[in-house]
């Protein structure tokens, strides 16, 4: 009688049970891993700068476009500050008595005033160039906000509170605003209008005692700002 053989049948010595072999690795030296995690962490460091340059890219790009690659015949009418004066970390008042952090002005164009609540007709010349400069921006307007910056407690006329609805008025101690904000050499803090950059830096001032013929340049020097910045900055905070 025919069957059927299985293919490859299994020997019986194949059965005999046999001892596993097994391959000792050498273990690590104490010196190898350290090393190897000194490269890890250099190699993290590195790659967190370039993203950090990466970031800031389109902002370094546009300050070395305005302050660098200007047309020769390009002059400034506002005065550069350099080293530019960050932000201070400080909360001061509104006219309401409201706690303000000054940081919270940050993420816009600011075109600042200072002056006594008492607004003399400098201050009142200043507020009206800076209600002024911001409206002929046209549709650029909404990335510069005006601040002004009162240095004592005397009450702001009540004449002058229609036209500064729109604007953020904060009392600050004049020490304060000068560790920010200073004037050029035998001015007064009233004298100017200030420029600071949506990052909070104080990087521009304005000659003393503007006028309608002056007012004119210092609008060019805003419309090249606002250009020069307009790949990385937005309107609001």
């Amino acid at each position: 009688m025919s069957g059927f053989k299985l293919s490859n049948p299994v020997e019986k010595n194949d059965l005999t049970d046999s001892p596993l072999a097994m391959t000792v690795h050498e273990m690590p030296r104490p010196g190898d891993v350290v090393q190897a995690d000194a490269q890890r962490t250099r190699m993290g460091r590195w790659k967190m700068i370039v993203m950090l340059l990466i970031c800031a890219s389109p902002v370094i790009a546009s300050y070395f476009t305005y302050y660098v690659l200007r047309p020769e015949g390009r002059r400034n009418y506002g005065e550069l500050i350099q080293p530019q004066k960050d932000i201070p970390q400080l909360t001061v008042k509104n006219l309401q008595g409201e706690s303000v952090p000054l940081v919270s002005l940050k993420g816009q164009w600011l075109l600042v005033n200072v002056s006594s609540g008492a607004c003399t007709e400098r201050c009142q010349q200043n507020l009206y160039f800076q209600r002024q400069l911001r409206e002929i921006l046209g549709r650029d307007k909404d990335r510069l906000d005006r601040v002004w910056l009162v240095t004592d407690d005397l009450p702001v006329p009540e004449t002058l509170l229609p036209a500064l609805n729109m604007a953020h008025v904060l009392r600050m101690d004049a020490k304060d605003v000068q560790s920010w904000i200073s004037p050029a050499k035998d001015q007064q803090l009233q004298d100017h209008l200030y420029v600071i950059d949506p990052m909070g830096n104080f990087m521009m001032r304005f000659p003393a005692n503007m006028d309608v013929a002056s007012a004119s340049k210092a609008k060019r020097d805003l419309e090249r700002l606002l250009k020069a910045s307009s790949s990385w900055d937005q309107p609001g905070r």
